[in-house]
């Protein structure tokens, strides 16, 4: 590991006058920093723990019924929290299958939408990747693919976005909070993370030494809770990140739907809102006859990175299977295998 210099502000200020210096990054949780650092793909110079931060951990529920999450939140505390679970279960569903429970104590709300791909080649130095090394190629296109990207992908790069919690987030409209030297600015969740065109390079869409400091929720994204599902298919069901997964989510009334938000994962290397699904939707009976040409749609500009043509149908299926268990309705306890397909029994009493 290449050496570094280390730095724990005291305050927000500081924190960001210590992370100008180029080479520096912010370091939370480090479950995802630390070992590509120990792997030789990360190389700071200068570690600026932001762990001790005051006032960024702090789950807090707005006067006009919005929710903002400090971003030193822990995954643990948040999928815990009682009142947010209610509002919000399809959000904590993907947080609980996200990773173990060992990894949730640790990590942060704003280090989990920061994390990197995990493209293979990407955590291999001996291959070439674009992201890692601008210009150097990608080793992905002719290799082992079958995972990566079908939508928004160029030949630059086809990897994948890895986070979970991403995934509801975008659908819900959440926004993130931002501090840097040029002082504080706010960004949708859904344009946090750029594709990669011809720059793969740039994993997100804030500035050198800018910090996300919370992510808020609108009021709105609660009006879902009494039908919301997160749906993700894996290789396997212990804690893999998603070959395809889907956060739906239903206001019906009156036997029909009234509003619907549906967002993708694994499918691209940034949270995929399917707004023209969601437009479908809308003033159609919440039945499979409605949801499978919605779910066609999503996936309209779909193609294959690769090995990978698999991920456009099995795209579609559990895109009606997400909208199938949001319209049967909000379990009232979190399901044994979280955000499985294969969970028939309920889990823990979350909802409850």
């Amino acid at each position: 590991m290449k050496r570094f210099d280390y730095v724990r502000p005291n305050t927000l200020t500081e924190a960001i006058s210590a992370a100008a210096e180029p080479g520096a990054a912010y370091l939370a949780g480090g479950t995802n920093l630390l070992d590509l650092m120990k792997g030789g793909i990360a190389h700071p110079t200068r570690l600026v723990d932001v762990s001790r931060l005051p006032g960024l951990d702090r789950i807090e529920r707005q006067a006009d019924g919005s929710w903002r999450i400090g971003a030193l939140v822990r995954n643990a505390d948040l999928a815990q929290d009682p009142d947010f679970v209610k509002a919000f279960p399809a959000i904590v569903e993907a947080l609980l299958s996200g990773a173990s429970g060992q990894l949730r104590n640790a990590a942060t709300v704003g280090g989990n939408l920061l994390q990197r791909t995990r493209c293979s080649y990407f955590y291999d130095p001996a291959s070439a990747c674009n992201k890692r090394t601008v210009g150097s190629g990608c080793d992905a296109r002719e290799g082992d693919n079958r995972l990566h990207a079908i939508l928004g992908w160029s030949d630059s790069c086809i990897a994948t976005h890895p986070s979970d919690f991403c995934v509801p987030l975008t659908g819900f409209d959440a926004i993130v909070e931002i501090a840097g030297k040029n002082g504080s600015r706010e960004v949708t969740v859904e344009a946090l993370h750029p594709l990669p065109g011809t720059t793969p390079e740039r994993d997100s869409v804030l500035a050198p030494g800018e910090l996300i400091t919370a992510v808020r929720l609108p009021a709105t994204a609660s009006t879902f809770a009494g039908h919301a599902r997160y749906l993700k298919v894996r290789d396997r069901t212990s804690y893999a990140f998603a070959l395809v997964s889907a956060a739906a989510g239903l206001v019906i009334e009156n036997g029909t739907v009234k509003e619907a938000r549906l967002a993708l994962g694994g499918i691209a290397a940034k949270p995929w809102r399917a707004r023209s699904a969601e437009a479908m939707l809308a003033g159609a009976r919440p039945e499979r006859a409605a949801f499978e040409p919605a779910a066609r749609a999503a996936l309209t500009e779909a193609k294959p990175s690769g090995d990978n043509a698999f991920k456009i149908e099995l795209a579609e299926r559990v895109i009606v299977r997400a909208l199938m268990l949001a319209a049967a309705g909000t379990p009232d306890r979190v399901p044994a295998l979280p955000a499985s397909p294969f969970s028939s029994h309920a889990g823990a009493a979350l909802h409850a």
